[in-house]
């Protein structure tokens, strides 16, 4: 990628408002990488990365189900597991430390995957992918987004939020 690229990707992030993938928010999904921190207990802590099934393996407690939770809920479901047979009053953090990518297809001239930023538009994602093409549609595009479990078809244009995980298709006009 150029730094042209790189430099209009930046100025395009500033210019699109604070949409933020806050914590208490956003909710986590294969991919995911977070890091946990078991406060008085550097063997428990670490980064771990959620698997396609949507778990991180801890040591001691094992698997713990991540997916579609808040940090602040892993948080609360690993302090849970602990207490049970491990610690006595265990303080746990868990912060997203990479979040997993979306993707763009269609009328973009390099479609594929790319990492997620923060306050990230779809007019950002055409801009890492390296710009419309000359048959792309560009005031009307989808996005499929995984709302609950379901995978939903969004209308947008290029000043809808992207989040990670999403898929964004690019169509072609039709003249």
């Amino acid at each position: 990628m150029s730094l042209s690229t790189f430099a209009m990707l930046g100025m395009l992030i500033m210019l699109s408002g604070p949409a933020q993938a806050t914590s208490d928010q956003y909710h986590l999904g294969p991919g995911d990488k977070v890091r946990v921190t078991v406060f008085g207990d550097d063997q428990l802590s670490g980064e771990f990365q959620v698997d396609a099934n949507g778990a991180i393996a801890m040591p001691l407690i094992g698997e713990v189900d991540a997916r579609g939770r808040t940090t602040t809920e892993l948080a609360t479901t690993v302090t849970e597991k602990l207490s049970k047979d491990y610690l006595k009053d265990p303080k746990v953090s868990v912060e997203v430390i990479d979040y997993r990518p979306f993707y763009i297809l269609g009328e973009v001239r390099n479609p594929g995957s790319y990492p997620f930023v923060n306050g990230m538009r779809v007019m950002n994602a055409v801009a890492l992918a390296g710009g419309f093409t000359y048959r792309a549609r560009e005031g009307h595009m989808k996005i499929n987004r995984d709302i609950d479990g379901q995978v939903q078809e969004l209308e947008a244009d290029q000043t809808t939020v992207v989040l990670p995980g999403d898929v964004i298709e690019v169509p072609e006009r039709f003249f």
